[in-house]
């Protein structure tokens, strides 16, 4: 059905109007600005990459053992050509944003090393991953296996994106690594900034509403809970009002750390000392020692009986987290 004379005058005027929007350095990406990969394009490398290290797990179809050793190759090559891409656009939009001259060919030459130094690293990434893998298997009693862990964990699938991510991030390649991670954030509701540095065997159980802060430090063994967040306690500003950016900002956790569904810690100076347990709901902005068992004082529930009469219940009480 041909669009109505109405809804044509309609969409002349919006398309008037939106052109104007068209010139604008923020919103538009087009060749003035550097013609940025599409988010679904760095969605498909990540996929790509994910299927990479673990094959026939994460990709749309099995592969046969005979075909796994030419499968492999054929697959990264024809990843690393779109990242390699990828990011080029992306320092060269980070370029952009300052004077540079025409015939710079520098941010050609920081892709290739950026995305040398990524490959690189695929086996310890996937080495780290592994130990996670055992990690979330042997710290939840309902997983039947690692291959279950693997194909169905959320709180597996948003680090191996971290892991993924965090590479890139650490060659400081703009834009990417954050697409990448809040990829995973939509995915499994677990927001992990690609700058966070976490160590081997992490688990994180259930997961909806975890959020890890930039610069936040997690040593091995960790295990979270749902609704655990490692964030900042304030921003601070320039004289001018502004945020100032690249300082401390989250808390460090020691390795060997429970921290249990639903706390809150907070600060770029505060620090988990390792082989603690953090209770469930504890709000915390200061640092605690090593060994540490950190609970709120458990409030007794008032209970109404069947004749109305409300009465404060009885113990036992105990100090346990909120595990599931």
């Amino acid at each position: 059905m041909a669009l109505s004379s109405e809804i044509e005058a309609a969409m002349q005027g919006s398309l008037e109007r939106l052109a104007s929007c068209w010139q604008c350095p923020i919103s538009a990406n087009t060749s003035r600005r550097g013609n940025l990969a599409g988010q679904q394009a760095v969605h498909k490398v990540l996929h790509n990459l994910i299927s990479i290290l673990f094959p026939g797990c994460h990709g749309d179809q099995p592969v046969s053992e005979e075909g796994l050793s030419q499968c492999v190759p054929t697959l990264l090559r024809s990843t690393l050509e779109p990242l390699q891409e990828q990011v080029r656009r992306a320092f060269e939009y980070e370029c952009g944003r300052h004077p540079c001259p025409e015939d710079c060919c520098e941010c050609a030459i920081q892709s290739g090393r950026a995305v040398a130094a990524f490959v690189g690293e695929l086996p310890q990434i996937q080495n780290v991953l592994q130990a996670d893998i055992v990690a979330a298997y042997e710290g939840d009693p309902a997983a039947k296996s690692t291959m279950e862990v693997v194909m169905s964990y959320p709180g597996v699938y948003a680090i191996i994106v971290h892991r993924l991510a965090h590479e890139l991030y650490r060659a400081d390649v703009p834009l990417i690594p954050r697409i990448m991670s809040e990829y995973a954030h939509s995915q499994t509701g677990i927001d992990i900034h690609p700058g966070a540095t976490i160590g081997g065997g992490f688990f994180i159980d259930h997961g909806t509403g975890v959020v890890i802060g930039e610069t936040c430090v997690i040593g091995r063994n960790v295990k979270i809970y749902q609704g655990v967040t490692l964030g900042a306690l304030s921003f601070k500003k320039d004289e001018e009002g502004r945020l100032v950016k690249g300082i401390k900002r989250h808390p460090d956790v020691g390795e060997n750390t429970v921290i249990y569904a639903g706390a809150t810690i907070l600060g770029g100076e505060t620090v988990i000392g390792a082989n603690s347990v953090i209770g469930g709901n504890v709000w915390l902005t200061h640092s605690v020692p090593p060994g540490a068992k950190v609970y709120n004082q458990q409030p007794k529930p008032l209970i109404r009986e069947s004749d109305g009469r409300w009465k404060v219940a009885d113990g036992p009480w105990n100090d346990v987290g909120a595990g599931i």
